[in-house]
Parts: structure tokens; C-alpha cells; sequence
């Protein structure tokens, strides 16, 4: 394929009834059907329908008139292979998985193959529909939910937005964290981040002098995009293989796990604890 290829999107007015989506695509660019049948699957063609986007990944479905086809192609995006996730519930309504290093919360208009969601969609039995409760970082690792209702998606939201969700972080530092930071005082960091209140508490858990970092444990009271990351470069000691926080030469992955997680489940009532460190 031309390197012209490698990035493009294109809009479609669809003009004639009945015409496969695969056909279209096919007729409107230089990418094969089955090129177009694993794009479709990743994620990366979307329908419209009157003021209703969604995306397409059924290569023979007829489309009408007045519907427009949208294909957004990344050889990059598409060739990335996800890393597999370690599924810890499945609950029915949602599940709790231990999200790898390097795989996404969530998709983008160029594809959602790489994300946790589509993982769930395409490997739980019986099979079922995901949706996005919260985020954890591409480079991060760790506990995440995912919903498989729409009302368990609301629901499970709706603990986090009131802070009924009690999550825990361990993270390494560049450097030796203060010996203050014990569990009964936490360095409390209490920093705005792009206009919004964001709350962390840092506890120093050991200090390896040979590599110069330090082991912490993390609670925050809020869920700011970065958060962890940003608040721990403000005191000085950036997260370990954090190349936009901290040292940009930094061979390491993040070192960032969300570790553990409590709540009550919002169907049963009974309270749910989940810890990577003890299962």
C-alpha cells in the first residue's frame, strides 16, 4: 500500500439504496474488501443516520439513501495488536478486569480494537455489549470496570461521581520520598488540575537506594485525568517511566497499578473488594 495510505479519512453520501457498506467503501478508495472487512472490525468505518453517528462493523449492510459512510484509516492504529487483559469478576451486569499496560479505556473515531471494552465484547461468555464506566491511562495498569447494560453503566458511574468507590494506587517514584508519609500522615496534595478541585495522599512504602525510587501507596479523593501522575511530579518525585510528567528519556513503562477497589454493588448490595496484591 502507497504510503499516501497510511492516513486518510473519507465522508460518503450514500446516493443509492441497497448497496453494501463493503461495496461502497470498496468503490470510494484503494483498500481491498478484505482490507475493509478487519478495518470495519477494528472499529474504524461509522454510519450516519439522520443526527445519529455510530459505527459499522457489518461489511454487507445495505444501506439507504441519505445515510453517509465514514471511514477513518490509521495503519498504525490498525496494526497495533492489543495486549490481553486478565478478567478478575464477571458479575453479569459489569465485570472487573486487570487492564495491561498499553491497552486502551477507550476507542477513538480511527478504531476501538486495543480497548478494554471491545475485549469484553469479543471474549466474555455469553457475549455481551460494553460501555465505558472509567478510565485508567493507556500506560497505566490495573482494576478497571466495564459495564455491559446501560443502567449498569449509570449506575456504577453515579458511585464514582459520589465517591462511593474507594480505589488504591502503588506507584514508584524517581527518588527518596519523605519518611513522614506514613498511613496515619499522608502527604496530602491538594492541586487543581486544568480549573477542577483534585485531591491526592501519598504514603511512603520503602525506598530502594540502588535505583534511587521509592514504592508508594495512593488514595484520591477525586478522578482528574493524570492526577496521580501530575501530583506526584508537583512534589518533585514524577512516577517511574512517566515520559510527559518526568524524565522524557525514560526507558521504563509507567510504573502505575490501581491495585485495589471497593464498593457495594449496586444490584446486590453486597460490598465488593478487589486486590491485585492479594489474589
Amino acid at each position: 500500500m502507497s504510503s499516501s495510505l497510511a492516513r486518510f479519512e473519507k465522508h460518503i453520501n450514500v446516493t443509492e439504496s441497497g448497496k453494501l457498506a463493503v461495496d461502497i467503501l470498496a468503490s470510494e478508495t484503494a483498500l481491498s474488501k478484505q482490507q475493509l472487512k478487519k478495518v470495519m472490525l477494528k472499529g474504524a468505518v461509522w454510519v450516519t443516520t439522520g443526527k445519529k453517528t455510530q459505527r459499522l462493523r457489518r461489511a454487507k449492510r445495505q444501506l439507504d439513501i441519505g445515510q453517509t459512510l465514514h471511514i477513518y484509516y490509521d495503519e498504525h492504529v490498525l496494526d497495533c495488536e492489543p495486549a490481553e487483559p486478565e478478567l478478575i469478576a464477571d458479575m453479569g451486569q459489569y465485570s472487573i478486569w486487570n487492564k495491561p499496560y498499553g491497552m486502551l479505556s477507550q476507542g477513538s473515531k480511527w478504531g476501538d480494537h486495543c480497548t478494554i471494552t471491545r475485549w469484553a465484547e469479543q471474549h466474555l461468555t455469553p457475549q455481551r455489549n460494553a460501555f465505558v464506566v472509567h478510565r485508567l491511562d493507556r500506560a497505566a495498569n490495573g482494576l478497571i470496570i466495564v459495564a455491559h447494560e446501560k443502567k449498569a453503566a449509570a449506575l456504577l458511574s453515579g458511585l464514582f461521581q459520589s465517591r462511593q468507590i474507594e480505589k488504591r494506587y502503588q506507584i514508584w517514584v524517581e527518588g527518596e520520598f519523605s519518611e513522614q508519609a506514613t498511613v496515619d500522615n499522608p502527604v496530602k496534595v491538594d492541586l487543581d488540575l486544568d480549573g477542577r478541585h483534585a485531591v491526592s495522599f501519598f504514603t511512603r512504602l520503602k525506598f530502594d537506594a540502588s535505583k534511587q525510587q521509592s514504592l508508594l501507596d495512593v488514595r484520591i479523593e477525586t478522578g482528574r485525568k493524570h492526577q496521580i501522575r501530575q501530583h506526584a511530579a508537583s512534589l518533585g518525585h514524577p512516577v517511574v517511566g512517566d515520559r510527559l510528567y518526568g524524565n522524557i528519556l525514560q526507558q521504563e513503562n509507567l510504573q502505575l497499578k490501581a491495585y485495589f477497589m471497593a464498593f457495594r454493588c449496586p444490584y446486590t448490595a453486597e460490598e465488593k473488594q478487589f486486590n491485585l496484591l492479594i489474589n
